[in-house]
This record gives structure tokens, sequence and C-alpha cells, in this order.
């Protein structure tokens, strides 16, 4: 591994060092030697050296300042310090200059040659140290996947299934990454046959005693939020709307930098997995048929006109008093920029509120403009990059602004989310009246004419707990990475909507989605 490597070495005491120089010699290193800084920025700027080996106390011109120079030069040169000098404020100084690695005198040649196989082969010995973790657990990754048969376990599956996508995503091993992508292909496929199993016998024995069902949309905020509601403090709960379980691993790391993680979880949103059906549901407390029958005027089938989610504070509200959750709450749902700014500079305020929440549609309008724009399915062509956006966002967002403002004020932060997606590959044709709804991964209609095997169907929506505006209308899901496509101008569509990122239907991404727990540190 040390062939044509390029190593700069400045150091007005050279002459010391040839025993340390001569060792890298035979290692196969190539050494360029200079006695001061202002060598070493002219070398810099005539070779890109794989390492630089850095003086901090040399005259006329200081370690540190030359460290500043070949920065400027070439900032992704890694330079490691070396020094006499144990100051506490050097190696502050040095460390945040960006150094790799920081060296006290004398250094041997194998303290030199193990720092250079950090640096150098750092990223090579990763990515063989994750290959060879991931092979030691793929049989029993794919063991899993063919046994899971119970809603607990399938959560586990998928969480080390987004574990070594994130791992192997790090290291760059594309071959492993395929390796992965078929084993995520095959839990999908057996994830879908267990949910068509059980899903409709969740919703039905949901009210039974000691019925053992996970928690759903409906339930979300009974089971896993307002149990650990404090009414002494002030308690915020963030939707970021469509955001997966990957996407969520992001940036937890970033939340976790001022909050203390106190539990993170996971839930199954209803079908279909859309914000009509699975936010409503998570606000109100309810399932969406048991909504409309509450709520006439409010709530409305796909094909109504107007907006399908412009009462949840309603809903909210309306749970909160059958739960006899007596308590001062507010409820911001975030589509603007502009109400990202005004939530932002107002969050002292909710401080004086029990209960504070945000909403924060960015995620799902993203999912759409992706759709869309070609610019943006470059930016976003598949999953790595999709996550990286989300990262990208959160960091430069109101909504983290807003979080840093409560930061050291006593809280519970809890974050959670409606609906995942999945990226769509292979289409599936279906066919319907005019009436029927136009998302690609769920339909509802009368006389709906499909490929069975591609969709799980619900001929009685009461079944599901789902309105049904006719009498012989039906839902169907699509599984795994199908999307609907009318015959209708088939291949522009499919050309159009392939590898973009849809919800409504039934996958791993859509239906398992996380939600998390806070406190101030």
């Amino acid at each position: 591994m040390s062939k044509n490597i390029k190593i700069l070495w400045a150091d007005d005491e050279i002459d010391n060092l040839k025993a340390q120089i001569l060792f890298l010699e035979k290692k196969g290193y190539d050494i360029t030697a200079v006695t001061n800084g202002y060598d070493a920025i002219e070398k810099s700027k005539e070779t890109n050296y794989d390492v630089v080996f850095l003086d901090e106390s040399m005259p006329g011109i200081s370690g540190l300042e030359t460290l500043a120079e070949i920065k400027q030069i070439n900032n992704h040169t890694p330079v490691v310090m070396i020094t006499r000098n144990e100051a506490e404020h050097i190696m502050e100084e040095a460390i945040g200059s960006q150094i790799s690695d920081y060296l006290i005198k004398p250094v041997n040649p194998n303290q030199i040659l193990l720092t250079l196989k950090k640096i150098i082969d750092n990223k090579r010995l990763i990515s063989e140290g994750t290959t060879s973790r991931f092979q030691r657990a793929f049989a029993g990754i794919f063991n899993n996947i063919q046994n899971s048969d119970d809603y607990r376990a399938w959560v586990e599956v998928y969480k080390n299934l987004i574990y070594w996508e994130l791992e192997l995503d790090k290291s760059k091993t594309e071959e492993m990454q395929e390796v992965l992508q078929m084993q995520k292909s095959e839990a999908n496929t057996e994830f879908c046959k267990f949910l068509t199993r059980n899903y409709l016998g969740w919703i039905q024995n949901q009210h039974k005693d000691n019925a053992d069902v996970p928690t759903m949309s409906h339930t979300l905020l009974r089971d896993k939020i307002f149990p650990h509601i404090n009414p002494d403090i002030p308690n915020f709960v963030v939707l970021i709307d469509n955001l997966r379980y990957d996407q969520w691993k992001e940036i937890q790391p970033i939340i976790s930098e001022l909050f203390k993680f106190e539990e993170e979880d996971a839930y199954y949103g209803i079908l279909p997995t859309s914000t009509h059906y699975s936010r409503n549901a998570i606000f109100a407390g309810m399932m969406p048929s048991d909504i409309a029958r509450r709520f006439p005027s409010l709530w409305k089938n796909d094909a109504d006109e107007g907006g399908k989610n412009l009462h949840e504070e309603e809903f909210l509200a309306d749970q909160l008093e059958r739960l006899n959750k007596k308590m001062k709450f507010s409820y911001i749902k975030i589509t603007t920029n502009q109400d990202a700014k005004n939530m932002m500079e107002n969050i002292h305020n909710m401080l004086s509120n029990q209960l504070n929440v945000i909403v924060y549609n960015f995620m799902d309008m993203l999912s759409h403009a992706r759709t869309e724009m070609e610019m943006l399915k470059e930016l976003a062509s598949d999953e790595a990059a999709y996550r990286s956006i989300t990262r990208s966002w959160f960091v430069h967002s109101p909504l983290w602004q807003a979080l840093r403002k409560l930061d050291g004020k006593k809280l519970n932060l809890f974050i959670t989310t409606d609906h995942g997606s999945i990226r769509v590959r292979r289409p599936s044709k279906v066919i319907g009246d005019r009436n029927t709804t136009t998302n690609l991964r769920y339909k509802h209609g009368k006389n709906l004419n499909y490929d069975p095997k591609d969709v799980f169907e619900i001929t009685n929506p009461k079944q599901a707990m789902l309105p049904q505006p006719n009498i012989s209308s039906a839902f169907i899901f699509a599984k795994e990475d199908l999307f609907f496509v009318y015959p209708n101008n088939y291949n522009h569509f499919v050309n159009f909507y392939k590898d973009t990122f849809q919800h409504g239907g039934i996958s791993l991404e859509e239906v398992i989605v996380p939600v998390a727990r806070f406190s101030n540190k």
C-alpha cells in the first residue's frame, strides 16, 4: 500500500530524522525532506502530497503558520503535526486547524508508520472490515427474513438492514451494497406477505383485551408519546412528514448534539401510507372510517375537492379531550418558508405550553418535487443521495435553528413522522374508471382491473376501517417497489415515474417508521 505514496516532511532538524526517513523509504514511501516552512509551502504548490509531516517549532515561519498556508493550497491534504511542545493551547490550535494527527517528539519509526497506516489505509481498512463483518452477518439476516412472523421481529429486521446499508454506504463497497439490496428486496417480498396476512386482524382486534397488535398511526400518541408527557415542563412533538427510518438515522446524531437521547422506537403506519390517511389518524387517534363518522363535515374522501389535512388541530383537541388530557397545547403546521421563520422566531413563546405540536412539511414536498424536476432527480438519484439531501436540509433548516434555541431548557422532545416512502422501479398495469384515485402506490375506486399478485386488495374497506363512499368501491395497495400505471401512454409514464420516491403502498420503508424521545442535557 506504500507504493507511490508521496510524503513531505518539514523539520529544521531533518538531519536527525534520517533513520526514520530511511525506514519509510525501505517501506516504499517517497519522502521529500525540507528544513523550513517556506520550502514546505513551495513544495506543496508544486506537488500534491498524500501526507505532510510538519514540525511545530521551525525558525522563520512556525508550523502552525505553515499549516494554514498548506491548507489554503489544498485543504484536503492530511497534515501530521510533530512537536516537543505539549502546551494545551498549541494542541488545540493545531486540532482546530484540521490536522490529521498529532505526535510528540521524539518519534520512532513505528509511530510514524502507524500514523501513515491510519491516514492512508484508513478507508481501505474500514471498507475491508465492514465487508468482512457484513459477510459474517449475511446468513443471520437471511434467516431472520425467512423466519420473522412477528411485528416486533420485522422492526428489528428492518433496522438491521438499514444499519448495514449505512455502514456499507460509508465504506463504498459496491459489491456488498448490491448483495444488501438483494436482501432488502427479499425482505420486502416477505414483509408484504406478512403484512397482508395480519393487517386486517390487527385492525379488527385492536380494542380487544390482551390483543398483541403493533402501535399504529391512530394509537401513536396514546401509546408512544402521551405516557411520557410531563405536565410540569414543555413537551414538543415534531412530526417531519414522509421521513424514512434511514433518513431519521442521518439526523438523529445532529439532534443528539444538543439533546439527551432517551429512546428510539418504531410504529406501523396504517394503509394507505399517505398523509391524508395516516396523519389524520395520528392526530384524531382514530382510524379514518371513525374520523369520517365523528367529523362528517371535516373528513374528505379521495375524490372530494379541497385539502385533506386541514383539520388536524381540531382532531388533536378532540383526542386530548377523549383521553382526559387536560393541558394547554399549541399546533403549528409548516408549509412555507415564512411559516418556518415565524415558528423559529416564536419558539420561546411555546415554552409556556405543556404540549407543542409542530408538523413540518418538507420531505413530502421534496419527494414530489423530485418526481417533477430533472435536476432534483439527479441530486437525489438513489437512497444514499436522498439521505444526504435530508441531512443537508435539516442542518440548515429553520426547524433545527428553532430547536437550537431550546438548548438548555428543561423539556421533552419527540420526533416522529406519518409514513415513509420507497423508490419505485417496477410498473404494474391497472385499469379503473375516471373517478379512480391517481396515487401511484394505492388506488381507490370501482371496477378496478389489476394483476392480483402485485397488490393487497381490500374489497370491503370497512374491514380496514377505511371510508367507503360507494358500495362497490375497493382499495388496492402496491407491494414492494411496484407502481401503478394506466395502459394509456404507458411507456411515457413508466419512464417518468420509475426511480421516484412514492408512498401509499406496502413496504418496509413506507410502513415501519420512527418515533424517538429526547430530553434536555
